[in-house]
């Protein structure tokens, strides 16, 4: 019998009709008996006559299968095993909390992402590249468009497109006038109706080795740069490419959809038509994988219940995620930063930030109960940026982010949030703290951040009674220095750093010299 993990990818590839328009003209489905569930799912046409069929089983045992359609004139059937997950394989991720992430299996998933718009589509060397990035495991999610990306510094075309047709010259481009192309340009030919195989393929190979190495798939569907017409589609050509994108990618456990990059660019579509593109989303995606819609000026409504978290982009040039605490309690949802500027030197001022400053604003979001992602754009020799294209990171972000990761995972239960004044708990006016979201865990564990401040010591009061394990962080250098055990009010010596925390955890007994 066929095997696949719980949470794995089940997948069928049968020969059908290949006349007409596959895409249009003839349907697939299969529907999936399990011991805990009964899904039935769209199948896609994948070029060569063969039809394809995915499927994530979300229990363990034996499932049968019922594959039909105006494909073929057979109906065929069979039954695979679902066995135990194993490796880094805990499921999807969800919400949980209301605040927060976490895996089907309960594990917390503390998102430490970054951004590579266009690395897909990027020559086989550079995707090795970005691989060989990621393989460091500094990061647990990755942002990325399904669409080609025209932009500044990513100026040519994809290695493959993803319709039939033909696009404009790209020899007519320069830096000073490919602004002008942004849109339907002249000398674009394509059939929207006729999907390129080769070109989802590749996303095929790119998502599974994400999902192998643990990564989340943050999979932009929509978004404005654009010289080739695929912005530009109208909403039934759109519907048919989200329908045709998520009966290919559905069934990965690692894909989060983010509806749009920027939607707001996007000046053709109104705030009805992302309803409706987001409500398809919703209802066509069997297994509720997690769903955003992203920002460039103005904030999406992201109370709409088909979003699940917001997928955030600074609206101030100065202010970033000090306001996480505020978006949270008026969405009432997880709050992940996925661009709050990029460690570089563009000429961009976005771009252009120090890896201080970036680490900084990632520190503060997860100091209110939010998250925050890296993005980096240092314009090298070879003209390959992380950001657009992949390639080689250059930065001193990284490392440092992966430190903050870590220190989530030391979080009990599931995720933090901005602690305030009590009558039973004795901050000072001018103290920024996180605590447990949980209240399982209220009174055990606390987080100082001095962010910018400086401070040679600082005076800590909780309670006269709990005995408290004392380290101090410093995230910019990525170390802890345990300092002793104290209770009451006591004074804590610091390095008058910036960018400085000090962690308090519980202790179940006194200091041995008492």
């Amino acid at each position: 019998m066929l095997q696949t993990e719980r949470w794995g990818l089940f997948e069928l590839s049968l020969p059908g009709r290949q006349d007409g328009n596959p895409y249009t003209d003839w349907t697939i489905r299969a529907t999936f008996h399990g011991p805990g569930e009964d899904v039935t799912v769209s199948g896609f046409y994948d070029g060569d006559g063969l039809w394809m069929v995915r499927f994530m089983p979300r229990f363990e045992g034996v499932y049968s299968w019922e594959v039909s359609g105006t494909f073929s004139e057979q109906i065929l059937r069979g039954s695979f095993l679902a066995t135990p997950p194993a490796g880094v394989n805990h499921g999807p991720v969800q919400v949980h909390n209301t605040f927060h992430l976490a895996y089907e299996d309960g594990t917390p998933h503390y998102s430490v992402g970054t951004t590579c718009y266009a690395f897909a589509l990027q020559k086989p060397d550079i995707v090795e590249r970005t691989f060989r990035e990621l393989e460091k495991g500094q990061f647990n999610k990755l942002r990325f468009c399904l669409m080609p990306k025209h932009y500044d510094f990513c100026l040519y075309d994809p290695v493959v497109f993803p319709y039939e047709g033909t696009p404009m010259d790209a020899s007519v481009l320069t830096r000073q006038n490919f602004g002008q192309y942004n849109g339907a340009a002249p000398g674009n030919h394509w059939n929207f109706s006729r999907f390129n195989p080769a070109f989802f393929r590749l996303y095929d190979r790119a998502i599974r080795r994400l999902m192998d190495l643990g990564i989340e798939a943050d999979l932009i569907l929509f978004h404005p740069y654009d010289r080739w017409g695929f912005s530009q589609m109208s909403m039934e050509e759109n519907l048919l490419y989200l329908r045709y994108a998520v009966a290919r990618y559905g069934a990965f456990r690692n894909v989060w959809w983010a509806l749009a990059n920027e939607y707001d660019l996007m000046r053709h579509l109104s705030n009805e038509d992302w309803d409706t593109l987001g409500t398809a989303l919703q209802e066509t995606d069997p297994y509720g994988h997690l769903r955003s819609i992203h920002n460039c000026e103005v904030f999406f409504d992201h109370a709409r219940s088909w979003i699940t978290h917001c997928s955030l982009q600074r609206t101030d040039l100065h202010i970033t995620t000090e306001s996480t605490e505020d978006l949270r309690r008026r969405y009432g949802k997880p709050v992940v930063w996925d661009e709050v500027g990029y460690e570089g030197n563009l000429p961009h001022c976005w771009g252009n930030l120090t890896a201080e400053e970036l680490v900084r604003r990632a520190w503060e979001a997860i100091l209110r109960g939010g998250y925050c992602g890296h993005g980096e754009t240092f314009l090298s020799p070879d003209n390959i940026i992380w950001w657009a294209h992949g390639g080689t990171l250059h930065g001193e972000c990284p490392p440092r982010f992966a430190f903050m990761g870590e220190f989530l995972r030391s979080v009990p239960g599931c995720g933090l949030k901005l602690g305030h004044f009590r009558d039973d708990v004795h901050f000072q006016w001018d103290d920024y703290v996180a605590v447990p979201e949980e209240e399982a865990f209220a009174g055990s564990w606390y987080f100082f951040y001095y962010s910018l401040w400086q401070p040679s010591f600082r005076q800590i009061w909780i309670d006269d009674d709990t005995w408290f394990d004392v380290d101090v962080i410093d995230t910019w250098n990525m170390t802890i220095t345990p300092m002793g055990r104290f209770r009451g009010r006591f004074e804590l010596p610091l390095p008058g750093r910036q960018y400085i925390g000090v962690r308090l955890r519980r202790a179940e007994q006194p200091p041995l010299n008492g």
